[in-house]
C-alpha cells in the first residue's frame, strides 16, 4: 500500500502591527476587541482563505506576542505537477473591521496588502521555510513614505502523504473500495456489505389474524407509522480481500424526528459508533474506536451538523471531540479531522497527534455519492486502521439519509418499511 504524494502549505504566526490604532466601522459582525483585523489568503487556483488577525504591540524587530494561523492549502499530485515548471505566488489582503457585509456593502477597510513567492521544487522530499518575520503592507504599486502596517507571517511546507480511497458505489449499495494510486490506478482493497434492520418487523403471522381482519390492519399500519417516524439499525461492515471484517459502523441511537417537527434535532441526535475487531471475536464484542453523532440543523442554510468523538477507556459518553462542523445539505461538503484545525478552534486538546488525519467527501442531499477518502499516511500502519477511515466515511455520508426531512422518502435499500412483507 503505497500513498499518494502530497505537499501541505501552512501560514502560521499570522499577526498585525499599525503605526495607529484602527478601529472597525460601526457594521454587523462581531469580533474580539483585541483582534478588530483579518486577511483574505490566496494561493494560485485554489479557493482563497480567511484568518483574523492579532494587533501587536511588538516592534518590527522582535516576534509578536499573539499570533493565529490559516487551515492552509493541501497540494496532491496533480496540483504539484501543474506548478512544477512555475514559482507559486501567495497573496494576502489585510482588512480592518468586520468580514461581514451590511446592505451589500463590505464592513471592512483594506489596509494593504502583501506577495511572496514560493518555490515548491524541494517539498516533496523535505519540509521547507520559504520566510519567517514581518512583512510592509502595501496598498498600491508605488512604495510609500509611511507603511500602512507590518504582517508578521511564517510560510511553509511539509511533505504529507497520504493514502487515497474511492467507494466504487454509494455506501447503502455495499460497493467494493478502491484505493486510488499514483496516476489514477485503481485497486480494490475493502469489500462494504450494508444492512438495515430486520428485529423490528412484526413478527406476527397472518394466521393469527385471519378472524380478525380489523386486528390485522390495526397492526399493519402501526409497523408502517413506526418505520416511517424512526431510522435505525442501519450498520456497514468493511471486509479486507480475503473476507475477513476489519471494521464496522453501526447505528447505536435511532434517527427520529423532534416532538412536532419532520427533522432530527441537535438535542436529540442519531448516532454512530466505529467498531473495530478484537482477535476475531463476534461483531457484538467489538471494540469501539469513535463515535458519531449527526443532526439536521436549522439556520439560514440547511445544514448536516455532526461531531466525531474518538472514544476512550471510559466508554462511548466519555470521548474526545475531534472534529465538530456543519455541511451544507444541498452542496454537500467535506468531512474533515485535522489535529491543526483541532487545536486552533479549541478541540482535541490533548491529543499528541499532528496535521492532516483524514477528509471525506459527502455529496448533497439526493445526488449519488461515491465518497473520496484521504488518510494521512503517519495514520496508518495496517489495512485495518485504514478500514476504520472507510467506516467512518460511510456513516457520515449515511448521515446525509438519516437526517432527511421525514417528510421525504428514502430510497429502497434504506427504508425498513419496504422490506416488511406481507401476504
Amino acid at each position: 500500500m503505497d500513498p499518494c504524494p502530497f505537499v501541505r502549505l501552512m501560514l502560521d504566526s499570522l499577526a498585525l502591527n499599525l503605526p495607529s490604532a484602527t478601529k472597525p466601522p460601526p457594521l454587523s459582525g462581531v469580533h474580539p476587541s483585541t483582534t478588530p483585523c483579518f486577511c483574505k489568503i490566496r494561493v494560485t487556483t485554489f479557493p482563497s482563505q480567511t484568518a483574523l488577525l492579532p494587533l501587536s504591540s511588538s516592534s518590527s524587530s522582535s516576534e509578536p506576542t499573539s499570533t493565529t494561523s490559516a487551515p492552509g492549502f493541501h497540494l496532491d499530485a496533480a496540483a504539484l505537477r501543474r506548478l512544477s515548471s512555475r514559482p507559486l505566488t501567495v497573496r494576502l489582503a489585510v482588512y480592518s473591521g468586520s468580514t461581514a457585509r451590511a446592505c451589500g456593502v463590505a464592513g471592512a477597510k483594506l489596509l494593504g496588502r502583501i506577495a511572496l513567492t514560493v518555490d515548491l521544487a524541494a517539498a516533496l522530499s523535505r519540509p521547507s521555510t520559504f520566510h519567517a518575520g514581518w512583512l510592509r503592507l502595501r496598498k498600491g504599486r508605488e512604495p510609500e513614505r509611511k507603511p500602512s502596517g507590518w504582517v508578521h507571517v511564517v510560510v511553509r511546507s511539509e511533505p504529507d502523504p497520504r493514502f487515497v480511497f474511492q467507494f466504487g458505489g454509494e455506501p447503502e449499495c455495499s460497493p467494493v473500495v478502491f484505493q486510488i494510486r499514483e496516476n489514477n490506478i485503481r485497486q480494490p482493497v475493502f469489500s462494504c456489505k450494508f444492512s438495515a434492520d430486520r428485529n423490528s418487523r412484526s413478527r406476527s403471522q397472518p394466521s393469527d389474524f385471519a378472524n380478525n381482519p380489523s386486528r390485522w390492519r390495526r397492526t399493519l399500519n402501526s409497523v408502517r407509522e413506526r418505520h416511517g417516524r424512526e431510522r435505525k439499525g442501519w450498520m456497514i461492515m468493511v471486509h479486507d480481500l480475503s473476507g475477513s471484517p476489519v471494521a464496522a459502523a453501526s447505528m447505536i441511537t435511532p434517527f427520529v424526528p423532534s416532538p412536532g417537527s419532520d427533522r432530527v434535532s441537535r438535542s436529540n441526535p442519531g448516532a454512530w459508533l466505529i467498531l473495530r475487531p478484537i482477535n476475531g471475536a463476534s461483531v457484538s464484542s467489538w471494540k469501539p474506536w469513535g463515535r458519531l453523532e449527526a443532526w439536521r440543523e436549522r439556520g439560514p442554510v440547511d445544514g448536516l451538523g455532526y461531531k466525531f468523538e474518538l472514544v476512550t477507556e471510559n466508554g462511548p459518553v466519555n470521548g474526545i471531540p475531534i472534529a465538530e462542523a456543519t455541511m451544507n445539505v444541498k452542496k454537500g461538503g467535506q468531512f474533515c479531522i485535522d489535529y491543526k484545525v483541532m487545536r486552533d478552534s479549541g478541540l482535541g486538546s490533548r491529543l499528541p497527534g499532528k496535521g492532516f488525519v483524514m477528509g471525506s467527501t459527502v455529496q448533497g442531499e439526493g445526488k449519488a455519492s461515491k465518497p473520496v477518502v484521504q488518510v494521512g499516511a503517519q495514520h496508518v500502519t495496517c489495512m485495518a486502521d485504514a478500514a476504520l477511515f472507510i467506516a467512518l466515511s460511510a456513516a457520515i455520508d449515511l448521515s446525509m439519509d438519516a437526517c432527511q426531512l421525514f417528510s421525504h422518502k428514502l430510497r429502497k435499500e434504506l427504508c425498513h418499511e419496504e422490506q416488511v412483507s406481507f401476504p
